[in-house]
């Protein structure tokens, strides 16, 4: 897509630098650099929000969570920002300013911070990460692009330590060691294709605090955080989110025990680090992922996006991903599973609309995260338009319904 075409959708949406006030989140200082799309401010009309907390509802109980956060905004329609249930079993209720591990979605900001020290001529895409990471023998081929598209070849270190992760959450691991781990599983040849990697964004990770000499949490700062006004978010060192993370293990006859989940609410944030450790909220993650999707920031290129891969072997044609980022017809976003969260953003690059879904039971694969957001955004994306507001054409490549029946098919509690 050329890049005047974007500029031309993002002129004729830009009306006003903030969001409506569910949206917005209070700017450091000098304030967000950021322009987004004008948001109507008011509620999504009553039959709409009926449709999305059925959904969410569902989802709740199919992925054994005791609760979700969830953040709708339609530019043309009004939002539905909501928390169900409570932050851990027995627990507070959910309010839509509760704190969440954004989990996935740490990946794109992760290659945010790739892309602005691009920019600002610190590295280059196809710099090898063993320029900046020593002790890789036989993984020059590896660039930080490739580590950035998870392209690189490398392994999940996750299934090799997640026993680990739930008998000790509290444990502070040393980044070296997990991506040791991953290093050790079976894996690819560098540009072979799409293979999503926690192993991969750890290395990136690594690779751009060497190259800049500026600690992660400061470069996600510079160049997410205070361009798009997220102070509310941050790479704490420390357990930090309100909303607790929960997997439910199975018992002896192999059955989940839902009702019975296991608090990972102390999981130290080294077990993800730059592939998952982002804490955030509702307000934050919605402005965050509208920017990714316009291509707002000052270091945003149409090439990140230029040259998506399948995102697996029988994938949709309209499935696909590059840049840290995953595309689905005309959204962009994030979504997947980290120890204890199930997570999803995605925004329309050509309207605005934005989802956000944060589920705390990691139980369930991340297609039932997935299926969620982009249920939400089919029945989002019908809305009506508000007074004095025109509706866009609908062009999602799936119904509401068929991702419902993806939620259900998904499921590992039951759903009542």
């Amino acid at each position: 897509m050329p890049r005047t075409g974007r500029a031309s959708r993002i002129g004729a949406l830009v009306t006003s630098v903030a969001l409506a006030l569910s949206l917005a989140a209070c700017a450091p200082d000098n304030g967000p650099s950021v322009q987004l799309p004008a948001q109507v401010d008011g509620a999504l009309p009553a039959d709409t929000q009926g449709l999305l907390q059925a959904a969410v509802d569902r989802a709740i109980a199919a992925s054994g969570s005791s609760g979700a956060l969830v953040g709708v905004w339609a530019p043309w329609a009004g939002t539905w920002v909501a928390g169900a249930g409570s932050v851990a079993p027995g627990g507070a209720g959910v309010d839509v300013a509760t704190s969440f591990t954004a989990g996935a979605i740490t990946r794109s900001m992760t290659c945010d911070a790739l892309y602005g020290l691009v920019a600002d001529g610190v590295v280059k895409l196809d710099d090898s990460v063993t320029t900046y990471v020593p002790g890789l023998p036989g993984r020059e081929a590896i660039t930080l692009g490739q580590l950035c598209d998870s392209t690189s070849g490398v392994a999940s270190y996750t299934p090799a330590v997640f026993g680990r992760f739930v008998v000790t959450p509290e444990r502070v691991w040393n980044p070296r060691e997990l991506v040791g781990h991953g290093l050790e599983r079976p894996g690819g040849q560098p540009g072979a294709g799409f293979s999503d990697s926690d192993t991969g964004y750890l290395l990136l990770g690594m690779a751009l605090e060497q190259a800049s000499r500026k600690s992660m949490s400061a470069l996600y700062e510079k160049y997410v955080f205070a361009p798009i006004g997220m102070s509310g978010s941050s790479l704490p060192a420390s357990a930090a989110a309100t909303l607790h993370g929960l997997w439910s293990p199975a018992n002896a006859e192999g059955a989940v025990e839902c009702a019975a989940p296991i608090d990972l609410g102390d999981l130290s944030p080294s077990a993800t680090w730059t592939a998952g450790a982002v804490v955030s909220d509702l307000a934050d993650v919605g402005r965050y992922t509208q920017s990714l999707a316009l291509g707002a920031r000052s270091y945003d290129t149409e090439a990140r996006f230029d040259a998506p891969l399948p995102a697996a072997g029988d994938a949709a044609s309209w499935f696909t991903a590059t840049g840290g980022a995953y595309q689905a017809g005309s959204l962009i976003g994030q979504f997947g599973q980290t120890p204890g969260m199930l997570t999803a953003a995605f925004a329309d690059r050509n309207t605005g609309m934005t989802i956000v879904v944060a589920l705390n039971n990691s139980r369930a694969s991340d297609a039932l995260v997935r299926a969620l957001a982009w249920e939400l955004a089919a029945i989002a994306s019908k809305a009506p338009a508000a007074a004095g507001q025109t509706a866009p054409d609908a062009g999602l490549p799936w119904t509401a319904e068929d991702m419902g029946a993806q939620v259900t098919a998904a499921a590992v509690c039951p759903i009542p």
